[in-house]
This record gives structure tokens, sequence and C-alpha cells, in this order.
């Protein structure tokens, strides 16, 4: 099996010992103000990531919570090897523009970009920035961005005329290097469609491992028929202790934290998303009561009551968490984006519980260790 990525998330509207909501027309509660996300803040959990091993950070978009762009930028001052994983969403934004964005970017942190296409599952939410135009035709301009911006840093001088998007004689007069990996992430069919087409990394979260096996085999078809080959990653929460008992306590006090009018509040916004997977996400907590959250061996739902988007857990030991995560890792996951409440100490928890587990096995290698050293047969660890 092939190494393993790991990705941390920086909580740019602000952290908490309590989960913070947010995103798919969900407002943020007022725990996001405990620990605001301040460069000096979020700076700690970016250094903190980085000396644990974590290849990136990534950093949300949205209403609710800080630019992803101006934060990122910032935080490549206080770290020195970390990648940003940076949400944007194309509608905002002209593709020629988001293109030498991303050069730039490229050339003053060298080569720490990747980016999160993020095409917006919520009308009310994009017409507040400008944009009208509905769910699938919002994907189908999806496609023509990354079509652009992907000629542009091949060094092509673009014309482009679509449906949706148009420029005339488009052209860097410098090319990032590296060109900036693209994540992108969408359960619809547009949204699969694009992920075949454009994209390197495919996201999905954190559903059972029999949902993120149909994703997967539905993806890499289309991309198959396409020439093209995807890798694919998985964002989820996780919760992990030295015991079982002491990981499910925790998962526990967050539920018995999470107040029944706010959760009530929050799945009413929730129930009118039009997002196919918030409609996925929040049909595994359905029930909402503490026996139905667990839907599948130390995957918990619960932070899905009161937060949009990701709303699953990794929950248990840190073998029983590396073990779900050598699972979906045989599914045909390379790359884990996850987050931890508060996100500072929780880095900790798992970068020195379950980081050295999933080495023991193989499965990971700290992105700053040196490269073995091979003397005969036998390979030794660089000096």
């Amino acid at each position: 099996m092939s190494t393993l990525t790991f990705h941390w998330f920086l909580p740019t509207t602000g952290d908490s010992r309590h989960v913070v909501g947010g995103g798919h027309g969900s407002l943020p509660g007022t725990a996001g103000g405990d620990r605001p996300a301040s460069v000096e803040y979020l700076g700690q959990i970016a250094r903190t990531a980085e000396q644990l091993g974590f290849e990136g950070a990534l950093t949300p978009t949205g209403a609710w919570c800080e630019d992803a762009w101006l934060t990122t930028a910032m935080l490549t001052q206080v770290t020195e090897r970390l990648k940003f994983l940076v949400a944007f969403r194309p509608g905002q934004i002209s593709p020629t523009l988001s293109a030498q964005m991303a050069a730039t970017y490229q050339r003053q942190s060298h080569g720490r970009l990747l980016l999160n296409v993020v095409t917006g599952g919520e009308s009310a939410e994009q017409r507040a920035y400008g944009d009208f135009l509905d769910k699938d035709q919002r994907y189908a301009r999806t496609g023509e961005f990354l079509d652009i911006v992907r000629r542009l840093w091949d060094g092509q001088t673009v014309d482009h005329h679509g449906e949706h998007l148009r420029v005339e004689g488009a052209r860097l007069n410098r090319l990032p290097d590296p060109v900036p990996s693209v994540y992108f992430g969408g359960s619809s069919p547009a949204a699969l469609d694009v992920a075949a087409r454009h994209t390197d990394t495919y996201l999905t979260w954190g559903e059972p491992p029999q949902a993120v096996a149909e994703k997967i085999a539905e993806v890499r078809r289309r991309a198959e028929l396409l020439g093209r080959t995807v890798r694919f990653g998985i964002r989820l929460h996780v919760i992990a202790r030295d015991t079982a008992e002491q990981a499910w306590a925790e998962a526990e006090r967050l539920l018995q934290g999470m107040d029944p009018e706010r959760v009530a509040a929050v799945q009413r916004g929730l129930a009118t998303s039009e997002s196919e997977g918030q409609k996925r996400m929040r049909a595994l907590h359905a029930s909402g009561t503490s026996s139905d959250l667990e839907i599948y061996p130390n995957l918990w739902a619960g932070v899905g009551l009161v937060r949009g988007g990701a709303g699953t857990a990794l929950v248990g030991s840190h073998t029983e968490v590396a073990d779900r995560i050598e699972e979906y890792h045989r599914l045909g996951i390379d790359e884990f984006v996850l987050s931890g409440v508060p996100h500072l100490e929780e880095a900790y928890w798992f970068g020195e519980g379950v980081l050295p587990l999933l080495e023991r096995r193989g499965l990971w290698r700290h992105p700053a260790a040196p490269a073995p050293v091979e003397s005969g047969n036998v390979a030794f660890a660089g000096v």
C-alpha cells in the first residue's frame, strides 16, 4: 500500500473546547469566540501540525469564516514546511486572476499552495457574493474555470468563449512552480463529472466505508473513461485517546455541551441545503439520539448536529483510529483531512498517538524525515 498523507484544519471561524458551528447555511455559534481566529492562535495550530508531520492544513471558505487566501498568506511567514489547502469559490473570482494568484503564492511560499475548489452548495450564500447561477450551472462554470486555469498554468495563451466564462488573450507572464494540486469535493452527478475531468484529488466527507467505496468507484470509472487518474481523500474529525473509554467520554462531553435548541435551529437550516453531500451527512444523524450516533465502528455522527459540512468523527483508542484509517486506505483513500476540538490539543493527541502507529505499520512517514540511505541490502535512516 502507498504512504498516507495527512492534513490538519485551521478553524478560521474561531476555536473552542466545544464544537463550533458554521457552513452550509448554519451560522457559527458563540463558542467560536472562546479562541478567536487570530494569526497568533492559528499560527500555533499551523506550527504544531508542521512539527507533528501533517503535510498541509485545510482552510475553509464562506461568509462564516476569515478569508482563506489572506489568512494563509500570513501564516506562511510563521511556518517553514506546512502547505496550505486554500478553499475558494470559482464564482467569486476570475480564472485568470486565480491562476495568477496561485503562481504568486507558489513563488512567495516556495511551493506551499494546494487548492480546494468549492463550487458552493447554497444559492442564498452565493447570491450574497453576487453569484446568481443555480447549482448545476455553478458546476458547469467550475468545469470551465478549471479548464482555463489549467491551460494558463501550462503556459498557453487562452481564448475561451463558454456558456458562463469568457476570456481573450489570457496568459501568465510567470508560471507556478510547482503547479498546485487541485482538490475538489461534491456528491451530485454534476460534481462527480467535474471531479473526473479536472481534479487531482477527490475529497469525500466521512461516510461509512461502503458509501465511500461506491463514490470512489464511480469517480474512478468516470476518470478512466477520460484517460485520467484521480487520487482520493476524506474529510473527518477525530477524537483519539489512550483508551476507547476516554475517547467516547470526550464524545459524550461534546454531545452534552450541545444545546438542544441550538441543535434544532442548526438542523432546520441544514434541511434547506442544496448540497447533496450535506443531505447525506444529515441523514447519518437523523434521530439525533446518543445510541444511534455511532453509525459504523468508531465513526460518530455527533459533530453534524451543530455543524454544517463534515459531520463525522473517528472516535476511539489510538489503535482503533489507526485501524479505521487503514480500512479507508484499503478502499483507495490516500489523503486524510482531519480536525479536532480544540484543534491545537487534538492535533497532539492524534500526532503523538496515532501517527506513530501508522508509521510502524509502514503506512506513514514524517514529511521532514530524512530519506533512507541504502547500503548494500540494508536501508538506514539518513543521519
